[in-house]
């Protein structure tokens, strides 16, 4: 739930960075319409949460396996704190992954059973962490240039302002999206914990309290607000009008909705960065920051390794409470 709540606050950004910026709505009403998307998104991810539960590691029933989770969830949230105070939109998806496998690692070295399941992690996190980017990138340039083409003729003025209700809706569903995703990511890890610790015998069986408990938690760590990323997603990659804040959440969020529903843990972090710098370079590259997005793209290369040698480091000290 720690995890979960830095989850919240360090991904706020994916959701209302783009409406914030822009002025189509204030911070703390972004911030509330977010906490309730995440909410409602929570309880649709369902085939997300069975991925991260059972698709990414194998552990054994017993009290050694719960120390692999604990250290893997801490080394997950030391990576979020330490991208969040240097304002990095880091993914904190890839951070709980490598987390776990860095911790199960560490574990299989000391003689504790336990597998990284590496085909899927390469199926699951490596190809999508490749793919969501790119595709996220390309889609925002193209919807862009279709808003760009179909209002050619339209009164800035006017087109502001109803972009700007246009993107109410789009925040709205960025935030569903972002629930499905990134509470869908701790239910699974929940549901590892109950599984090694032998509280249920199901790897995939999602408790009723479960979905409730990680949405609730993410819901108030989003609305606690992240607002150094906030700042770096909404100001210092490009300067957004609402016309580009519309078009970088709808591509995000359908592309959120879609491997939500193919089980596809995504980093919702990966594919609205992208889809800003795909918007923003329709109007001119230089008009993106590339030396801004260089540094984010940097941290997300780092995310995976970094969150794993944390927990690894964790772990040494934690298998002897375990």
């Amino acid at each position: 739930m720690v995890f979960d709540y830095t989850n919240g606050f360090h991904d706020a950004a994916n959701a209302i960075a783009t409406s914030v910026s822009t002025r189509a709505l204030t911070p703390r009403v972004a911030l509330g319409m977010a906490a309730v998307g995440n909410f409602i998104g929570a309880h649709l991810g369902g085939n997300v949460a069975k991925t991260v539960g059972s698709g990414l590691v194998s552990l054994p029933q017993g009290q050694e396996s719960l120390g692999i989770v604990f250290a893997g969830v801490l080394g997950a949230i030391g990576w979020n704190l330490l991208t969040w105070y240097f304002g990095l939109p880091s993914s904190s998806s890839h951070a709980l992954f490598g987390g776990l496998a860095g911790a199960t690692l560490c574990a299989v070295a000391f003689g504790i059973g336990g597998e990284v399941l590496w085909s899927g992690i390469l199926e699951k996190v490596i190809i999508p962490m490749i793919a969501s980017p790119v595709s996220g990138f390309l889609l925002g340039a193209l919807v862009m240039l279709a808003v760009m083409w179909t209002f050619r003729r339209g009164h800035p003025g006017k087109l502001n302002r109803g972009f700007r209700w246009a993107q109410s809706v789009s925040a709205a569903a960025m935030s569903v999206g972002h629930g499905m995703q990134d509470a869908a990511k701790t239910m699974g890890i929940v549901v590892l914990a109950l599984y090694t610790g032998g509280f249920q015998d199901d790897k995939t069986h999602i408790p009723e309290w479960v979905f409730w408990s990680s949405a609730a938690v993410l819901a108030a760590g989003t609305y606690a607000g992240g607002w150094r990323i906030i700042r770096t997603l909404g100001r210092r990659v490009i300067h957004l009008d609402p016309p580009a804040g519309f078009a970088a959440e709808t591509v995000a969020a359908s592309v959120l909705f879609t491997t939500s529903q193919l089980g596809l843990p995504i980093s919702t972090t990966h594919t609205i960065t992208s889809a800003i710098m795909g918007v923003g370079a329709t109007k001119k590259l230089s008009a993106v920051r590339w030396g801004v997005a260089g540094n984010i793209v940097i941290a997300w290369i780092l995310t995976f390794p970094g969150a794993a040698l944390i927990a690894a480091i964790v772990y040494l000290g934690a298998r002897w409470v375990f």
